[in-house]
């Protein structure tokens, strides 16, 4: 994933007070003048997380990618429309996951039994895109939590989500996030302590 897709780039257009706009007021600007320096600067922000957060449903980086494209044209094009009853990354992650739960659907009904051939000595290609080694060792540690395990912990502790924003993106109560959560945190405890880590 180092190609010229994940590059990054510093520069942000400033709201008219000269700050940083935040990802709401860039995307009612989008809307308001269809500027594309503001959806641009939404891509920026949330592509690598959305893009990761999309592969623990597909298990394959191009369709993640792709995922994350088609997300960010649905929201520009108007076919998702943000209510502004969840912050917008709230919102996004929601696009996308309803992507790639339509897209696993459409792999049941069409794809036949064939497995693809994949190298199981490989490093998985999203870890490219945490460059911190604890977050590494921590996002290897979570390759053997149970899928909704997976998906809480990334979206509460590497997207920084509340409780509530990650029940919206997941579609599960409250109740259900506050379980999968401690049950997801266990089951880490016990892989890192399997890594030799002292927890």
């Amino acid at each position: 994933m180092g190609g010229p897709f994940f590059t990054r780039i510093r520069a942000v257009p400033l709201d008219e007070r000269g700050g940083i706009p935040t990802d709401e007021e860039l995307y009612d600007r989008f809307l308001a003048h269809r500027r594309e320096s503001d959806l641009k600067s939404l891509l920026e922000r949330h592509r690598e997380s959305l893009t990761l957060f999309l592969y623990g449903y597909v298990r394959s980086m191009e369709d993640a990618e792709e995922l994350m494209l088609d997300a960010f044209a649905q929201v520009a094009c108007g076919r998702s429309v943000f209510s502004g009853k969840s912050s917008f990354k709230t919102w996004l992650f929601s696009v996308g996951r309803n992507l790639a739960l339509m897209r696993l659907r459409k792999r049941r009904l069409t794809f036949s039994t064939l497995e693809e051939i994949t190298d199981e000595t490989a490093e998985p290609p999203e870890l490219a895109l945490l460059s911190a080694e604890r977050n590494r060792q921590l996002y290897l540690a979570m390759e053997g939590l149970k899928e909704e395990y997976r998906r809480v912990l990334l979206l509460l502790y590497f997207e920084d989500m509340t409780h509530e924003e990650a029940a919206r993106v997941m579609g599960k109560s409250l109740k259900q996030i506050y379980h999968l959560t401690e049950r997801g945190k266990s089951a880490l405890r016990t892989n890192l302590e399997r890594m030799g880590f002292e927890i």
